[in-house]
Formats: structure tokens, C-alpha cells, sequence
């Protein structure tokens, strides 16, 4: 059974830094694109970051490029997502998910989901 645990997340004001944790285990079945998304109420989920289990080639989106990193620990049992210079845009509930493809990630969508955890940005 695959479970992804999602702790990290909280309050913060602008140009603040959190950083996002997500403990994975159990066994994937190739679902090793691990990633990060995010939705508020009423939009659609956007991806922000993947990695594969390899560590390489991580991937982040425009709209936190430069102020957003992905990593994953050396076990390779928790995903990170360090979070810096937030912005109020950035408040959304993010999920910690793996996916079996990269493309998979472009299209939003994964093979398994953690609960989420808020990040709440105020000015």
C-alpha cells in the first residue's frame, strides 16, 4: 500500500520561506515521476515541480521558478519541496503525488496522491 504523507505546510508572510515534506512508502510500481501540485478552491490543479527518483533533471514550474526547489532525500523516501520569497499567489493546499510519467505530471494527473498540506501566504 503507497502512502505519501504531506507535513510542512502553515502560515507565513510575504517573502517568507517553508519547506514542504512528503514521506513516501510502499512499493510504486513504476510510478517514480515524484512531484508536487497545488489547487485553491474553485481552480484547477497546477503542477509545480517533479523530479524523478533519480534525483535527475528536476523540474519546476515558471511561476515559482527561481524561488521554488525540488529534492529528495538520499533514501529516496521524502520529497522536498523548499519554498522561498513566497507570494500571496502562492497559498494553496499542495499535494505531494507520483506519477508514472513525466508527461503524465504535464497532464495534472498521477497514480497516487497524499492528503495535502495549506500553505497560507499573507501580505
Amino acid at each position: 500500500q503507497v502512502q505519501l504523507v504531506e507535513s510542512g505546510g502553515g502560515s507565513v508572510q510575504v517573502g517568507g520561506s517553508l519547506r514542504l515534506s512528503c514521506a513516501a512508502s510502499g512499493y510504486r510500481y513504476g510510478s517514480d515521476y515524484m512531484a508536487w501540485f497545488r489547487q485553491l478552491p474553485g481552480k484547477e490543479r497546477e503542477g509545480v515541480a517533479c523530479v524523478y527518483i533519480s534525483g535527475a533533471s528536476p523540474y519546476v514550474a515558471d511561476s515559482v521558478k527561481g524561488r521554488f526547489t525540488i529534492s529528495l532525500s538520499n533514501t529516496k523516501n521524502t520529497l522536498y519541496l523548499q519554498m522561498n520569497n513566497l507570494k500571496p499567489e502562492d497559498t494553496a493546499m499542495y499535494y505531494c503525488a507520483a506519477a508514472r510519467t513525466f508527461g503524465d505530471f504535464v497532464r495534472n494527473q498521477a497514480t497516487y496522491w497524499g492528503q495535502g498540506t495549506q500553505v497560507t501566504v499573507s501580505s
